[in-house]
């Protein structure tokens, strides 16, 4: 119903016969008039209700309640609702490089988009290549700072011993080889955006210092007499989990509060792949240009076993595949599944084989219309039978792919051929 209706508030139980109430609450969200959702349960816990709140809930109600506490919740979610509605005004983000048009990147841009137009702190996770920096960048570049500097920090890579130089800079003769004073990155942001890329890195030792940083804008170079301002504004990443660095006393918590300001959660690309199409086709077209050669086209075969495969390594790992399968195919016009690297054709072979090789149940209706069913010994050599045909015609031959693949080794492979009197060669190179 909220699929195909416009709803403002849903009332959702918790445990209902056909499952949890919890577990609907994304899905519920991400219909198109995205409804506040009351959680109101006769069942309630102290982790459900977080678990509740962290997944998108407005509130939740104990079934215990008395009917005034639930007439003021759904009371202040129709004011919430009613607000939103009145000041929200249309928004053209520029999305600097950012791809694809799926409903979880198309929430993470609105979030973007909230964060743009306000001056909090704003702290991106998500895994190694997901986009963090890009996302970063386009904050920058939609606000009201954007013609000032955007000033990258690579706190995993910032020198022990340079750190604090780097980040508040040095007067001269603060240290040995200071012959000239030099202005710290802090400064350089002064009216632009600081981005502290992998905040999780940053020295235990410079962070209570950074947090007055924060809360002050004021801080004083290296070898300084006097305080310094710099009006900044500060949008922190990281692909590891502060909470538990936090909890292992690795990392303050006092400063992981101010930087989750606004928090923004990238997806990583197996989760949407219905966009690696449009990332694909707008990076081919940039590394053909910088490889001096014509644009190539795709085969559909090509994006399906893009789709199939899980990139560990997110949009980098992407961008680096379409690289190499352009240079595998060299003068080719038409870019197919054969140019890619070996390792992600093979995932996808497993996925398809895997799918095609499940057993079909079989009705009891189909039972009684046999006059006995098969003997299981029978039934199953048949259907091994059948697998190793489809390997063989799927990998034209190829036994390093078949072992791949199918997971055996080779001699057991041969072995498993010559009972079902099979070759590795007798489907190969056939002409059809």
């Amino acid at each position: 119903m909220a699929a195909s209706d416009a709803f403002d508030i849903v009332f959702l139980d918790v445990r209902m016969p056909d499952g949890n109430g919890l577990d609907t609450i994304p899905e519920i969200k991400e219909t198109p008039s995205s409804p506040e959702i009351i959680i109101i349960t006769g069942m309630g816990d102290a982790d459900g209700a977080e678990l509740a709140i962290n997944s998108g809930a407005w509130d939740y109600i104990e079934k215990a309640s008395s009917i005034k506490d639930m007439r003021l919740s759904l009371k202040r979610a129709l004011q919430y609702r009613d607000q939103k509605i009145i000041h929200k005004a249309p928004v053209v983000l520029n999305r600097k490089d950012i791809l694809g048009h799926s409903k979880k990147i198309n929430n993470c841009l609105s979030q973007l988009a909230q964060a743009a137009f306000s001056a909090a702190n704003v702290f991106i996770t998500g895994e190694t290549g997901t986009g963090k920096e890009l996302f970063a960048q386009a904050i920058h570049y939609n606000s009201f700072r954007s013609k000032r500097d955007f000033v990258v920090v690579d706190c995993a890579a910032l020198p022990a011993t340079l750190v604090e130089s780097m980040l508040f800079g040095h007067e001269k003769g603060a240290f040995t080889g200071a012959d000239s004073p030099k202005q710290g990155l802090i400064k350089q942001a002064d009216g632009g955006t600081l981005f502290l890329d992998e905040v999780g890195e940053l020295p235990l030792s410079i962070q209570k210092t950074f947090l007055r940083v924060l809360q002050e804008r004021r801080f004083r170079p290296l070898g300084g007499k006097r305080e310094i301002k710099s009006d900044f504004r500060l949008v922190s990443a990281t692909n590891r989990d502060l909470d538990k660095k936090v909890r292992k006393g690795e990392f303050r918590k006092d400063l992981l509060f101010r930087l989750q300001t606004l928090s923004i959660h990238l997806p990583p690309l197996r989760e949407r792949p219905e966009d690696i199409r449009e990332i694909a086709r707008s990076h081919m077209a940039k590394i053909c240009k910088l490889l001096k050669t014509p644009e190539k086209g795709f085969s559909d075969g090509f994006f399906q076993v893009l789709q199939s495969y899980q990139w560990p390594g997110n949009i980098r790992e992407l961008i680096n595949t379409i690289e190499k399968a352009i240079t595998e195919a060299q003068n080719e016009p038409i870019l197919f599944g054969r140019h890619l690297p070996t390792h992600i054709r093979a995932q996808a072979a497993r996925k398809k084989i895997g799918k095609k090789s499940q057993p079909v149940p079989i009705r009891p209706e189909s039972l009684q219309a046999r006059k006995q069913p098969p003997k299981i010994h029978d039934f199953l050599d048949s259907m091994r039978a059948e697998y190793l045909k489809e390997l063989i015609t799927y990998t034209d031959g190829n036994v390093n792919q078949a072992c791949e693949i199918s997971g055996l080794s080779r001699a057991h492979l041969y072995k498993v051929l010559k009972a079902h009197n099979l070759s590795m060669h007798r489907h190969a190179n056939k002409k059809v």
